[in-house]
């Protein structure tokens, strides 16, 4: 085996191994955006909100929904068949093997456009996150000091 070709299975393991990473990352925040959804519905459901209370939370969750929505993106099944398993799934045993001795700087490259694509979505999920947060935590004090 060449040095190119040990370079080309590295980078292609490389890249797999950085959409596994993602994938993961998305489904703890997949639950942590739950938790939290869950949290300030219990909250809130016991607590007399006033008007800026309501539309501050109502921010709060419309943006963490957003954020379950990119993430949810992000893990979405590529069924479209340009890459792995769809396309594996229509060819021979004969043209597999010929298919990875040919494309797999191909396949590398693809993937590596899906790991950007599903990085990009967790980075805005995380983003969203935030946002949702602060502006919980700004309805809970606003809540607090109308309580005082």
């Amino acid at each position: 085996m060449s040095a190119a070709e040990k370079n080309l299975i590295a980078a292609h393991a490389e890249v797999k191994a950085e959409i596994a990473r993602t994938d993961a990352k998305t489904a703890l925040l997949l639950a942590f955006v739950g938790a939290v959804l869950a949290g300030a519905w219990t909250v809130a459901r016991d607590l007399p909100l006033n008007v800026p209370a309501h539309i501050v939370g109502g921010l709060g969750i419309a943006l963490l929904v957003g954020a379950a929505g990119l993430l949810l993106r992000s893990v979405r099944p590529n069924l479209s068949g340009r890459h792995g398993f769809p396309l594996w799934a229509t060819l021979t045993t004969e043209e597999i093997t010929a298919a990875v001795d040919r494309d797999m700087a191909t396949d590398i490259a693809g993937l590596s456009r899906l790991a950007v694509a599903k990085f990009t979505c967790l980075r805005h999920a995380v983003d969203l996150i935030r946002a949702g947060g602060l502006l919980l935590i700004l309805a809970g004090l606003i809540t607090a000091g109308d309580a005082l």
